[in-house]
């Protein structure tokens, strides 16, 4: 009963409960970053490296199975879209605790290189960040419809134009992350956050 209601309320409601799960999610990245919140366990320099590769692995596979759902909607198979575009959402939220618990844990690190290119990865990453923070509310609204119509209703939503949006800005957020991943840990270098703060 608690779950027919739960449901009754995302489908008739998507817009308000995508604004108020993308108020949670801003809060709980945001309040990371600001505020020192003492649940995060301090992270070691190599464990802040095993969470960076975690998290690259878990957006490479976040990025095929987007990609997957865009390649099967588009050939009308809306089951395998359904299950590949939950899935993406099932392990971006996988993404999120285990970004939150390295930057929390301390877990920042800098770039190092020469200016150019510096200048270059410091683009991609603000292009990075920009669309992911602009994704999260497309994605949860494209989620919501998706999870409370059946494919016949979804033809009378927006279901179909804000996910193309969504699976747009989301694939190029996530490529870029990869690829601002690959320059800072394998191709050029990094520092520790906590390095680069002088001491007096």
């Amino acid at each position: 009963m608690a779950t027919a209601n739960a449901r009754r309320r995302l489908r008739e409601r998507p817009v308000g409960v995508t604004i108020v799960l993308t108020i949670v999610g801003y809060t709980l990245v945001i309040g990371t970053f600001v505020a020192d919140i003492p649940i995060y366990p301090d992270l070691t320099n190599a464990q802040v490296n095993a969470f960076t590769h975690a998290i690259a692995g878990i957006n490479a596979v976040t990025t095929v199975l987007l990609v997957l759902g865009w390649y099967w909607i588009r050939t009308g198979e809306v089951e395998k879209h359904r299950l590949a575009m939950t899935g993406a959402f099932t392990t971006i939220l996988l993404f999120l605790v285990v970004y939150l618990i390295r930057v929390g844990g301390g877990g920042t690190k800098e770039f190092v290189g020469q200016e150019l290119v510096r200048n270059v990865y410091l683009v991609m990453l603000a292009i990075h960040i920009l669309l992911s923070i602009v994704a999260v509310p497309v994605v949860l609204y494209a989620l919501i419809l998706g999870l409370t119509h059946t494919p016949t209703e979804l033809r009378d939503t927006a279901h179909a134009r804000v996910g193309r949006i969504a699976a747009g800005s989301w694939i190029l957020s996530l490529v870029l992350g990869i690829v601002t991943y690959l320059m800072l840990n394998h191709i050029y270098g990094y520092e520790f956050a906590s390095m680069l703060v002088p001491s007096f």
